[in-house]
């Protein structure tokens, strides 16, 4: 499946519904959905996105996952199955997350907040330190668990999937999230 320049920016502004299930334990949370995510409706749907690689690297997923046409039912049954759930900090799409403003942001985390309180996860986990940073206001922030809680969930920044983050491998990818996931109770230790 592809898209033409014209028909993907057709979804510029378009919101992507959150894929939480009732018994989420581990939440993942993008920046905001790319123009490829809003044509599919799904997830970190661009063809080169590492999220689903690194998930099934990182045992969280026992299968992969190819969302570049679309998520089948099976797939997001699989997810909510393992307790693993995905939101974006901006519910708009854009071509590339520095199109958000900090108001955005700011605005996206309080949000975040919001749903967190409500959904109660385990662990949330942020993928972007930039866009975390910004959202919250904290500057020094660096990746891995934070030290504060999060509305009762123990919060980690965790690496962007995106390709454009050229920092980090699958493997890393990987490490990092299985490292949430254990404390989430999705895999074990």
């Amino acid at each position: 499946m592809g898209f033409s320049r014209a028909e993907l920016e057709s979804f510029r502004d378009a919101e992507v519904p959150d894929l939480i299930g009732p018994d989420c334990r581990l939440l993942f949370v993008g920046v905001n959905p790319g123009l490829w995510t809003a044509a599919t409706g799904a997830h970190f749907a661009r063809p080169g996105n590492r999220f689903y690689p690194a998930l099934q690297r990182a045992g969280i997923i026992d299968r992969p996952i190819d969302p570049t046409a679309g998520m089948s039912a099976a797939d997001r049954g699989l997810l909510v199955s393992r307790g693993v759930g995905i939101t974006n900090l901006v519910p708009r799409a854009t071509a590339r997350a520095d199109e958000l403003t900090p108001a955005e942001l700011r605005a996206g985390g309080a949000r975040l907040r919001v749903l967190v309180a409500e959904l109660r996860p385990r662990v949330v986990a942020v993928a972007g330190i930039t866009a975390y940073r910004a959202a919250f206001g904290a500057r020094k922030a660096s990746k891995g668990r934070q030290p504060e809680e999060f509305e009762g969930a123990e919060l980690w920044v965790v690496p962007n999937p995106s390709g454009l983050n050229a920092h980090d491998t699958v493997d890393s990818l990987a490490e990092a999230y299985r490292a949430a996931a254990v404390e989430a109770g999705v895999v074990s230790d």
